[in-house]
């Protein structure tokens, strides 16, 4: 199990978390993008490449035994913060269908642009797998 660090005066935030600490398997990503697995772009916008950044994700987190609920930080790159704050909610509904209720701390960067032309998102990821559930 991970804790999350909340000092008691601050506001809740919401979607993330401020902090987290925890002891276990740590598991990382390298930078994921919205791709499938022929390395090919589906989804044009920021949307449908989220969808699969989550989904790419999950399947290279579960390569150790990670589920969703191991993730304790991201860093998401997108190319259109206008696109990202005006399509909210329905980033939020993309994340719960994928993920579930989970609340790792988070950064979210606009950049010029990805290596990946066509990339709209790319996202870094670290889990940690509880000591009591990791492999010996």
């Amino acid at each position: 199990m991970h804790q999350t660090l909340q000092p008691p005066d601050w506001p809740r935030p919401k979607g993330y978390a401020n902090g987290i600490a925890a002891r276990g398997t740590f598991v990382f990503t390298a930078g994921i993008v919205g791709w499938n697995a022929d390395e090919e772009f589906a989804a044009k916008d920021l949307l449908g490449q989220l969808e699969q950044a989550l989904l790419n994700t999950v399947a290279i987190l579960e390569q150790a035994g990670a589920r969703p609920e191991h993730i304790v930080r991201m860093t998401w790159y997108i190319t259109d913060k206008e696109a990202y704050v005006e399509h909210l909610p329905e980033v939020g509904a993309v994340w719960r269908r994928v993920l579930g209720k989970v609340f790792p701390c988070m950064a979210c960067v606009q950049v010029v642009a990805l290596v990946e032309d066509e990339a709209k998102i790319e996202i870094e990821v670290t889990a940690v797998i509880p000591e009591e559930e990791a492999a010996p």
